[in-house]
């Protein structure tokens, strides 16, 4: 069933329906979060960083991205093919590994914490870009028709990005004031700011590390299922 067309439109108008989702998600809480941010008389520009500044939200909004191309693709030279472009086989791969990282860590350490993007997170938004985004893109890479099987090191290119991403909020923390309380810093995930742990830098390099691992454990995971998967489908093109 998963390699016929039907299946692959099918799969294409669930993607569809999620990026929309997800959009809407983004936007709801973005929306609330200015909003109240202006109210308070807060910085706006400020507030308006910090909420693309959570992995979360890039996450999300970059996923939204990729299942849309994924949808124009199949919509037009997509019909005919019978794996994705390596380009957006491995960004699938990539966004796949992130969301599925963002629920892992929400869940396992940030659900019931309060990160105030701006202000309280609203409720259907975050079980969206925490736990059903997350849920669905795991589904897409068990269940996606025309997978392609990818080299090793794309696990390599996954982890770029995150890396990036730590590195920037590593350096940009000290340097924001937080619009809410007043601090002289900013971090958007507790486990990443030094001033929760008594040795700084050092509690906060323990949860890089073991973040680190996980997202190249991910990663590897969703390469080894979609060269599994690819193998499958060029076999039976």
């Amino acid at each position: 069933m998963l390699r016929t067309p039907a299946w692959a439109t099918t799969w294409t108008i669930l993607r569809l329906v999620m990026a929309a989702a997800i959009a809407a998600a983004i936007i709801a809480q973005l929306i609330a979060s200015v909003t109240r941010s202006a109210e308070n008389g807060q910085n706006i520009a400020t507030v308006v960083a910090n909420f693309f500044s959570f992995f979360t939200i890039l996450s999300n909004a970059i996923t939204v991205v990729v299942l849309l191309l994924l949808v124009g693709w199949h919509l037009t030279a997509g019909r005919r093919e019978a794996v994705e472009p390596r380009g957006l086989a491995v960004a699938l791969a990539s966004v796949s590994t992130y969301m599925i990282i963002t629920g892992i860590v929400y869940n396992l350490l940030l659900r019931g914490v309060q990160l105030y993007p701006g202000t309280e997170p609203i409720p259907w938004s975050n079980e969206v870009l925490h736990l059903v985004g997350p849920l669905f893109l795991l589904l897409d890479v068990f269940l996606a028709p025309r997978r392609r099987a990818l080299a090793w090191n794309t696990v390599w290119i996954i982890a770029a990005f995150p890396i990036v991403w730590v590195i920037y909020t590593i350096i940009r923390g000290p340097l924001v004031t937080n619009p809410a309380t007043g601090e002289q810093w900013w971090y958007p995930y507790p486990f990443l700011n030094p001033h929760n742990f008594d040795n700084g830098f050092g509690g906060v390099a323990i949860y890089i590390v073991v973040i680190a691992v996980a997202i190249i454990a991910v990663g590897s995971f969703v390469v080894w299922w979609g060269r599994r998967a690819g193998r499958r489908a060029t076999a039976a093109s």
